[in-house]
């Protein structure tokens, strides 16, 4: 072989050897996606109608519960299934109620099925709301965040049936935020309904996967296991940051708002609001002191999303964060805590910055603290470190899709 030949070959070799690293590369690159890229649980009917057929059933879900453009209490009753009741988390049936308003027991005027509510006088089914029920299905959209409280009521909806000796089967659903784990991990004196377990803010889990691992880390109150089958996604990746066809709550109408949700709802528990009152909710953060920023905006009451918003009618200064979405692929997959600390800073003098409310989001008063200190994102994020690795080899057991890189 002539010395050209051989260059040749070495020039092939590498070719291929720095295509294949590039391939490999973009494979593992975060990307924006359309929900029909993927195949829901609840979309595989014949993965689990058969194990509905001839019992009563009890489906567990919300205006998030879709099959196509049909919502899956129509396609059970079409497809012969004897629902006989329905119960709903925070937000209501129809997803149009504030966060934390109080629901009620309703009848859905379209079936005539009882609604019963896990966000009114209760959380946790009673034993005559499940009295005669064969199995309970739940289908509920996630966001993957820890104070997101569709998973609260999963765990209590779990310990019920496991209670009551009754089959649970969750239709699993892909997780936009689940490309990443972040944040302090829950300390059990701040165990709340927005946060019952001792997992990260962002825990990189379907809701199918956390109700694997609700189940298998013994955390029901009732210390019994749930008999428990998830119907898996098909074409799901970690590396997606999938367009929900319909918004999981009222407040989070759109993929960017989910996209900066773990960051900016820390704000909830300041003086400074995020946008819920406005046509930005979880897109903005601002206050009427705040000096920096160049956007301003005005919360207003809007009915089912924000009936009592904060710094209503006040005009706020502050910050419009869609480019910040937009550049997802740039930015690191992390929390950003730079928007609260830079908040903190310019605020503390004129305000009690802080409420309550925010070490019950934390789940730490740590955090409260280290910011309180003049600690930097960096420093704080390095005292996360050892927790979430703890969590993560708890994590690994219950995956049903492969791990991101």
């Amino acid at each position: 072989m002539s010395l050209n030949a051989q260059l040749f070959k070495i020039l092939i070799i590498l070719f291929a050897l720095v295509f294949n690293s590039c391939e490999d590369s973009y494979s593992q690159t975060l990307r924006l996606v359309e929900y029909q890229a993927i195949k829901t649980g609840a979309d595989q009917t014949e993965n689990y109608l058969h194990l509905l057929k001839e019992k009563k059933i009890a489906v567990v879900t919300n205006h998030t519960g879709i099959i196509g453009s049909q919502h899956i209490v129509d396609t059970l009753l079409s497809s012969g299934i004897q629902v006989v009741k329905i119960l709903t988390p925070e937000h209501g049936f129809r997803g149009d109620q504030d966060a934390g308003a109080h629901i009620s027991n309703l009848k859905d005027e379209k079936t005539g099925l009882p609604v019963i509510s896990l966000y009114g006088n209760k959380k946790k089914p009673e034993a005559t709301d499940l009295k005669n029920i064969d199995v309970v299905l739940f289908d509920l959209q996630d966001v993957g965040v820890r104070f997101y409280t569709y998973i609260s009521t999963l765990t209590y909806v779990m310990d019920a049936c496991a209670e009551n000796n009754i089959p649970i089967i969750v239709l699993d659903r892909p997780n936009p935020n689940g490309f990443y784990i972040d944040g302090p991990v829950l300390e059990s004196k701040f165990k709340s309904f927005v946060g019952l377990h001792p997992v990260p803010v962002v825990y990189g889990l379907t809701i199918g996967e956390y109700a694997l691992m609700v189940n298998g880390e013994n955390w029901l109150d009732s210390k019994q296991k749930a008999d428990l089958r998830v119907i898996p996604l098909k074409g799901y990746e970690r590396e997606m940051i999938v367009k929900l066809p319909v918004k999981p709550s009222p407040n989070l109408p759109d993929w960017e708002s989910i996209y900066l949700y773990p960051s900016l709802c820390f704000f909830e528990g300041t003086i400074v609001s995020v946008g819920r009152g406005t046509i930005h909710p979880f897109k903005v953060f601002g206050h009427p002191d705040l000096k920096s920023g160049d956007y301003k905006f005005t919360p207003k009451p809007i009915k089912g999303a924000s009936s009592n918003p904060k710094l209503e009618g006040q005009v706020c200064n502050g910050f419009l964060l869609n480019d910040y979405a937009f550049d997802f692929e740039q930015n690191p997959k992390k929390l950003n805590l730079s928007w609260v600390i830079d908040g903190w800073k310019e605020l503390k003098g004129q305000h009690s910055f802080f409420n309550n409310y925010f070490n019950t989001l934390a789940g730490t008063d740590k955090l409260r603290k280290q910011i309180e200190q003049g600690l930097k994102g960096k420093q704080i994020e390095e005292s996360w470190f050892n927790e979430i690795e703890s969590y993560k080899k708890i994590r690994i057991n219950y995956l049903i899709y492969p791990d991101f890189k």
